[in-house]
């Protein structure tokens, strides 16, 4: 993956922050968030449950309490943490519980793990700024709970869309996501 960082007159190096998503399967968040101009990683994996190094297998049982996420790890003066999630929100639909599309379980739920207060606040914020709107017909169900764990899900998973562009799951899925998202959030996308 590129390294985005933008030159500037300052010497001071702007660090990198980190942001652990779900919101369905881990190939379509890691396909668009790999698009994205800011973006120096992405790693798909597992959160959010009581398993330690969880294998995708038991995962999808949805009885290890874990959620298909992504790492995002992003430079904040390129791409804001509220951009994160602006797009975050615009790739699935985060008012339907445990489910997104034909993925159905708690492994598939909407769900923001904070790194830090700071996140936690502008997630909060954020949310309720869009239940407000109304864009959805039904309120934003998207959890909001402390990253306590991240598990790296098996290499095969990493990179998934972009291996395996023909596999049906992500022609029928994740591409269409893809297009969306490149339609819709064009101005975030590398140059």
């Amino acid at each position: 993956m590129q390294n985005d960082q933008r030159n500037s007159s300052d010497s001071e190096q702007v660090k990198q922050q980190m942001t652990t998503l779900g919101g369905g399967c881990f190939w379509c968040l890691e396909a668009v968030y790999d698009e994205i101009k800011g973006v120096t990683d992405v790693v798909s994996g597992y959160s959010g449950g009581e398993v330690t190094g969880p294998s995708y297998e038991e995962v999808c049982t949805g009885q290890t309490g874990h959620a298909e996420v992504v790492q995002v790890t992003f430079y904040p003066n390129i791409i804001s943490y509220q951009e994160i999630l602006r797009i975050f929100f615009g790739i699935h639909d985060p008012t339907t519980l445990n489910r997104q599309g034909a993925d159905v379980g708690t492994q598939y739920r909407s769900v923001i793990f904070y790194h830090d207060q700071e996140q936690k606040q502008l997630a909060t914020a954020l949310i309720k700024e869009l239940d407000s709107t109304g864009i959805w017909d039904a309120p934003i169900v998207t959890e909001i709970v402390p990253l306590k764990l991240f598990f790296r899900a098996e290499d095969y998973h990493q990179n998934y869309f972009k291996n395996n562009p023909n596999q049906s799951y992500c022609r029928a899925v994740v591409a269409p996501k893809v297009a969306k998202f490149r339609k819709e959030f064009a101005s975030n996308l590398r140059a």
